[in-house]
This record gives C-alpha cells, sequence and structure tokens, in this order.
C-alpha cells in the first residue's frame, strides 16, 4: 500500500490531482469555521455538550457533517444538494420530460444536473430557517443562540443575513464538491461529506477516552463494523450473460462476424448504499421536530400531544430505533427497485443482442433479474436496518456493561456513528479504486490485490 502512494506521488497528473483534492477539503474545513452573526457561542456549545435536547440535534448535526455545532456559514452541509438530488432521481421515472431528458446523453444529464442546483436553493432556505428556530427553542436556560433571530422589526436584516450566509455557504460548498470531482481523485460530494464527519473523530476520542476500557471496546467495535461494510458492499451476484453472434457489413461491403462473447451483470448486494438511512432518518425527524415547536403550548391538549410525540420519535426511545430499522428495510427495496428500473437491463441486453443462457430474452428476463434482485436485497436491506440500530445495539451493551455510563447519553455512540461509517467505508473504497485504475493505466500495481 505505501508503495502504491509513493507511486501515486510519482506521477505528476496524479500527484497534482492528489494535493487539489487535499487542498480542497482543507479549504472547505477552514469554511466550516467562519461564523454567522449573531451566535452566542457559550449557549451553543452548552447545547451540544450533552443536555437532553442534543440527541436530536446531533442527528442534524450529523447531516451536515459537522457543520451544524459549528453554526458558521456550513452549518448545512451539502444536505439541501443531497435531498434535491434524491427528489430529482425519484421524479425521473415518474416525469415524462425528465426520462426523456435522461436518455438524452450527457446534455440531458447536465439539464437535470442544473435542475438539481436550482431546487437546493430553496431546501436550503427551509433548512436553514428549520434549524436556525430548533436551535433557538432548545437552547438551553432560555437563552437564544441566535441573538437576534425574527423576522419582525428589527431582527429581519440580522436574520436575512443568516439565511443567505447559510444558504451561500451550502453552494460554495456543492461548487467545491463539483471542483473537487472535475480536478481531483473521487466523488466531490462525497468526499466534503468525509471530511465532515472525520472532523469529530477527535472529540470522540477525547470523550470516550475517559475511560479507557469502552475506549478499547469501541475502537474494536469500530474495526469489526468497518470488515463488516466492506465485506456487504462488495458482495455481488455475478449473473452470466452471453452476447450471439451476428454479421455486421463493413466499409468496402466486407461482412464481419461480431459478438459471441461472454460477460456478466454483476448485481450488488446493497446497491442503495446509505440512501435508505438517509430517508428514514429524514422521516423519524420530522414528527418530533414538529412536535418541538408546540410542546409549551397552552392549549393542554395540543400540549400533551406534542410531549407524546417528542419522547416517542426521540432517539432515546425504544420506538424510534423499531421504526429505524424497519423504515431502513424498506426504503432499501423501494430505493433498489427505482434504480434498478431506470437501468432497463432486460431491454438493453435485448438490444445489443445479448440473454441469460436458459432465459428467454423480454418478459421472462425481466422476471428473472427481479427475483434475484429481490433475494439478495434482504440481506442488504437486513444489513442496512442492522447498521443503522447499531448505536443502539452498542448503547444498551455499555449501559449493561458500565451502569448507563454517561458517555452514552450521545447518539454518537461508535467513534464514528455507524451510518457516518457507511459513508467513510464507501468514499474510501471509490477513492482506492479511481486511484488504482490511475495507476493500473501506467503500468503500476495499486492498492487491491
Amino acid at each position: 500500500m505505501l508503495e502504491a502512494i509513493r507511486n501515486a506521488f510519482r506521477l505528476p497528473d496524479l500527484r497534482q490531482k492528489l494535493l487539489v483534492t487535499i487542498g480542497i477539503l482543507v479549504l472547505y474545513r477552514f469554511a466550516a469555521h467562519i461564523p454567522l452573526p449573531g451566535v452566542n457561542r457559550g449557549v451553543l456549545d452548552q447545547l451540544f455538550a450533552g443536555s437532553d435536547n442534543s440527541m436530536l440535534l446531533n442527528l442534524l448535526n450529523f447531516f451536515s457533517g459537522g457543520g451544524l455545532a459549528q453554526m458558521g456559514i456550513m452549518a448545512l452541509g451539502v444536505y439541501p444538494y443531497i435531498t434535491a438530488s434524491i427528489i430529482m432521481q425519484l421524479l425521473t421515472p415518474i416525469v415524462p420530460a425528465l426520462e426523456e431528458l435522461s436518455k438524452e446523453g450527457e446534455q440531458g444529464r447536465h439539464k437535470i444536473n442544473q435542475y438539481t442546483y436550482w431546487m437546493t436553493v430553496p431546501l436550503a432556505v427551509l433548512q436553514a430557517i428549520a434549524q436556525a428556530t430548533l436551535l433557538n427553542q432548545q437552547s438551553p436556560a432560555g437563552l437564544p443562540v441566535l441573538t437576534n433571530w425574527g423576522f419582525t422589526g428589527a431582527n429581519f436584516l440580522p436574520s436575512l443575513t443568516i439565511l443567505i450566509g447559510m444558504t451561500a455557504g451550502t453552494m460554495f460548498a456543492v461548487w467545491l464538491g463539483q471542483l473537487l470531482t472535475e480536478q481531483g481523485i473521487g466523488n466531490g460530494v462525497s468526499l466534503i461529506i468525509f471530511a465532515g464527519i472525520l472532523s469529530s473523530v477527535p472529540f470522540q476520542i477525547r470523550l470516550l477516552s475517559q475511560q479507557p476500557v469502552l475506549l478499547v471496546i469501541f475502537i474494536l467495535i469500530t474495526i469489526a463494523t468497518v470488515a463488516l461494510i466492506v465485506w456487504v458492499q462488495e458482495g455481488q451476484r455475478r449473473i452470466p450473460v452471453q452476447y450471439g453472434k451476428r454479421v455486421r457489413t463493413m466499409r468496402g461491403n466486407r461482412m464481419m462476424m461480431v459478438g459471441g462473447q461472454s460477460t456478466h451483470i454483476p448485481l450488488r448486494v446493497n446497491t442503495a448504499g446509505m440512501i435508505p438511512l438517509i430517508f428514514a432518518q429524514s422521516l423519524l425527524i420530522l414528527p418530533s421536530t414538529v412536535a418541538s415547536y408546540f410542546v409549551q403550548s397552552s392549549t393542554g391538549w395540543i400540549s400533551g400531544m406534542a410531549n407524546w410525540f417528542y419522547t416517542a420519535f426521540n432517539p432515546t426511545n425504544f420506538l424510534y430505533w423499531l421504526l429505524y430499522f424497519l423504515f431502513t428495510v424498506a426504503f432499501t427495496y423501494f430505493y433498489t427497485d427505482v434504480m434498478f428500473r431506470q437501468q432497463n437491463l432486460p431491454e438493453t441486453l435485448q438490444k445489443q443482442g445479448g440473454f441469460i443462457p436458459g432465459i428467454r430474452p423480454g418478459p421472462r428476463t425481466e422476471s428473472y433479474l427481479n427475483g434475484v434482485l429481490q433475494r439478495i436485497t434482504l440481506v442488504g436491506a437486513l444489513f442496512l436496518g442492522f447498521i443503522a440500530v447499531l448505536p443502539y445495539l452498542v448503547g444498551v451493551l455499555a449501559s449493561g456493561l458500565f451502569g448507563g455510563a454517561g458517555v452514552m447519553s450521545n447518539y454518537q455512540s461508535l467513534i464514528i456513528s455507524s451510518a457516518g461509517l457507511l459513508i467513510v467505508v464507501g468514499v474510501v473504497l471509490d477513492t482506492m479504486k479511481q486511484i488504482e485504475a490511475q495507476l493500473l493505466m501506467r503500468n503500476y500495481e495499486g492498492f487491491i490485490r
């Protein structure tokens, strides 16, 4: 591995890509510490220091890549862009105009990306309003995190400045991600999230170092989780495909026999990646977030119902984790089916003269591939469900062994949360494969044996 790294830095163009990647990530982390006006740092730190409300806030902080805890211009991270991308992916097979664009090649994809950027702006504004309001409502001892928040009177311009700053920060982060994809190595937006997740590791290690035995246990669990994620992420079912021989007319009226080769279709065990986790968490956050606005209502039944929803859908409650597991499994099947239908593999095979041995082309092939996909997706869905509830299982284990240690009150019950580990491992694997491809093009051995 060290030899592969040295080979990568010996090549001028690859070295430039790696340095650009590192430079953009460093720039992003510096930008994440640019403060917004009117933020009370003491109250913000106290809010994220382990209060009862920090469980929900840590989920939102995870989505922002650690930016919410800083409450700077990168407080939203690239999450509004990810939300817009998911919405566009789901709308593409439903809206005929978008489906036509997706079939127009590079120009169509460019137009869909443009729509995604436009959708990111209003989503960022709405999310900025929601998170700023939530921070102020859940601030300890009634002290506001944002001292001039509100859209009436003298607070209007400071609040507008905060909204513009958070939205501009999101678009700047998206631009950095696009620049990283074009000039660096790996997927830019994924690497931006990757950098935000890793930035929380020193704090988690410092927090857990108060109990060395617990730190060692968590390190071992983290290593085992990484190994499991790599094993499942790389798992695939290879469907053999045979292409029939056919005669093609070449220039000069020459006839040439083409085709006849064998290949395979790799169906991944976890086709959906971590998207189902984002779906499930977003859906589960909504009830407690909305309920938090009505907890202190003067109407008794409204306050009581809001308290029930806030408690039931709080990450400290068993119901939350049960629903998290079930939603993750359901969304895995849903998103995998959407992605598979967009690929339209049976029709593509039939157009190219390919067939699965023993399976008739057309509807029979489609039925066969759907059946195989449903079976292997069960493994991927249960795996993602396990990854989703792993913090709860580790929390129960640590509470039993250490009598409810204080560090377990934090949602991030691993050195990196299980969903964060899924992102980190996926990004590292993707980046390593890209470096591997660059090295193999130049006859160097890479990382993977």
